[in-house]
């Protein structure tokens, strides 16, 4: 039989198809991944002076980053 696991203990909460930190847990790992996303965006525009090479530069992180905190979140809600 599967564990449910109790709200408490959810550190992230689904909506519309992503998901929000409900506990301290989750907002400990959302903050620097917001901060990383931000970061990268920030270092890729001052860095390139081409946009072809920002964008290879950006959406290889991001997605990346994106899929990592969707894993831990999905598993963690």
């Amino acid at each position: 039989m599967p564990q449910h696991k109790h709200k408490a203990n959810r550190w992230f909460i689904a909506v519309r198809g992503s998901y929000l930190p409900a506990a301290w847990q989750g907002w400990l790992l959302y903050i620097p991944y917001t901060a990383y996303l931000i970061g990268i965006l920030v270092f890729v525009t001052l860095q390139n002076e081409s946009l072809p090479l920002a964008v290879l530069t950006l959406i290889p992180n991001w997605v990346s980053a994106i899929i990592i905190m969707t894993w831990i979140a999905k598993r963690a809600s």
